[in-house]
């Protein structure tokens, strides 16, 4: 598959914003949307590991109340799909076996040949304090990144969002039950032709200014 050129990757960068209002009536189709989900899986997290779960909200009275806690953002009920990134609580043992268990069926490696890699992300995992939390959460932000990029190449609006009380989309969606914490919020749909957003200039600092050589 030739890549990508330049131009488009930078074309569509240039193009996507925080969507701030998203016209209601446009769904994404079903083929963008899986496209989305398998790439939002491909993102890459330290060793690997994957230490989250994203969840797809469809069902628009949980929408409805997740707006509520949402500081009342339009664009949670508006917006084609919401999704909540979260994180895994208390990431251990079972969580590092079952990952060798899926490397050494991909990759048919024995699975005693994983034995020190396994010692290794133990090790990873009994960090002091909260310092495992922050760690997963910094994976999560990751994936974030390749969702609203990829979205961003097949056309897709989107908008990250932090405005929102992480305990209450715990409770309502019963995350705590299944192990996971939300962390951060995606919306993706298509702006609204009267979005002001869209056409207010993209401000950043220069590239000289951001990146230097050494």
């Amino acid at each position: 598959m030739p890549p990508v050129s330049s131009e488009v990757v930078l074309g569509q960068l240039h193009w996507r914003y925080a969507t701030k209002k998203f016209d209601p009536t446009r769904k994404i189709s079903a083929a963008d949307w899986n496209a989305l989900e398998q790439a939002v899986t491909l993102a890459p997290s330290s060793y690997g590991l994957q230490p989250w779960k994203f969840f797809v909200i469809d069902d628009p009275a949980v929408r409805k109340s997740l707006q509520a806690v949402s500081w009342n953002q339009p664009q949670i009920v508006d917006a084609s799909h919401l999704v909540v990134f979260c994180v895994k609580q208390n990431p251990g043992t079972a969580d590092v076996d079952r990952y060798l268990d899926r490397i050494s069926e991909v990759r048919g490696a024995p699975r005693e040949s994983l034995d020190g890699f396994r010692k290794m992300l133990l090790g990873s995992m009994n960090r002091p304090g909260g310092e495992v939390d922050v760690w997963c959460s910094r994976q999560v932000y990751i994936a974030l990144g390749v969702f609203l990029s990829a979205a961003a190449m097949l056309g897709i609006d989107a908008c990250p969002m932090e405005g929102f009380e992480g305990e209450k989309y715990d409770q309502i969606l019963g995350l705590t039950a299944k192990g996971y914490s939300a962390r951060v919020i995606a919306t993706a749909g298509y702006r609204a032709t009267d979005d002001r957003a869209a056409t207010t200039p993209k401000v950043r600092f220069p590239v000289g200014e951001v990146i230097e050589h050494i």
